[in-house]
């Protein structure tokens, strides 16, 4: 299948607490001109819907619907099933597989496009992306809607849905592991992690204060 013609739908998370960056949202972070969130965005180019899971927050995104987990910071795997109700209630049919991203990896649009050329339709419940020694990023990942879905119910089931981690939701799922590009995953979680991705402490703030001009 041509990666143009693949049906999918996309689940960005941008609502973590952002502890260690002391509560600076990762999506506003600016890296070359544009947020991470931007970023994020324009990586899942091509989806049928995108819905992002957080806080409202960037006037200038438009085009995308914007739900939060509940309770709020509830944890990857409640903003995953999350997304996929808001998926279900603003757009029907779904597509059969689900991007799903964190909004913290500037350079995963790379990720994205070999992990689309990967995805075999028939085989498995989607694919993943591996970095070169091995790391695995389930927040990177095409996986088949149904499957997702399965799982989030499985773990609502048992009580673990909140607080529960991605690996717990793809647990019961057959997901290859692909080889991306090298720092195509790199992400955001210390001012180290930033500043190693040229990302400046403080650059943030030229976003917000176009956005409060906007």
């Amino acid at each position: 299948m041509e990666e143009s013609r693949l049906p999918f739908d996309a689940v960005i998370l941008a609502g973590g607490r952002s502890s260690r960056l002391g509560g600076v949202p990762k999506q506003d972070l600016v890296f070359h001109h544009a947020t991470l969130l931007q970023r994020a965005l324009a990586a899942s180019a091509g989806a049928t819907s995108t819905v992002v899971v957080g806080p409202r927050a960037d006037s200038t995104v438009t085009g995308v619907i914007w739900c939060r987990e509940e309770p709020e910071f509830a944890g990857p795997a409640a903003a995953i099933s999350a997304g996929l109700e808001a998926l279900a209630r603003h757009c029907s049919p779904a597509s059969e597989y689900t991007l799903v991203l964190a909004c913290d990896m500037p350079l995963v649009q790379d990720a994205v496009a070999v992990l689309k050329e990967a995805l075999v339709p028939a085989r498995g419940d989607g694919v993943m992306a591996r970095s070169a020694d091995g790391t695995l990023q389930p927040l990177a990942g095409m996986y088949r809607t149904a499957g997702l879905k399965r799982a989030a119910a499985e773990l609502a089931a048992r009580g673990t849905l909140i607080n529960g981690s991605v690996r717990s939701l793809l647990a019961s799922l057959e997901v290859q592991p692909v080889t991306v590009p090298a720092g195509s995953t790199a992400d955001v979680d210390t001012w180290d992690d930033a500043a190693a991705l040229g990302i400046a402490a403080g650059s943030q703030d030229n976003s917000q204060d176009r956005r409060s001009r906007s």
